[in-house]
């Protein structure tokens, strides 16, 4: 009976939410670019880049570590996905 109260408390908010963008080649363009420019400002402002696991072929990826490129990604992804947002928002994507 709960779960039956809960699920007619949320559904009226799903109503609410926004269309999602489906992907397109702009959208993977746009987290791309955004993917690029968060390793450049990892590259530029990570102190000890190459501590921890190494990656294949060091030197594709500017020497950064492992867990430095994770954390650069992990950024270009969060800056991508509201880029994504904003521009599906103003109807360019």
């Amino acid at each position: 009976m709960r779960c039956r109260l809960l699920r007619c408390m949320f559904t009226p908010l799903l109503a609410i939410a926004p269309a999602t963008l489906s992907w397109s080649p702009k959208v993977a363009l746009v987290m791309v670019v955004c993917n690029v420019i968060a390793i450049g400002i990892g590259k530029a402002t990570i102190q000890h880049q190459d501590v921890g696991l190494k990656l294949p072929g060091a030197s594709f990826f500017g020497g950064m570590g492992h867990g430095s490129m994770l954390a650069c990604t992990s950024l270009g992804h969060m800056i991508g996905i509201g880029a994504i947002q904003g521009l599906a928002a103003r109807g360019v994507l």
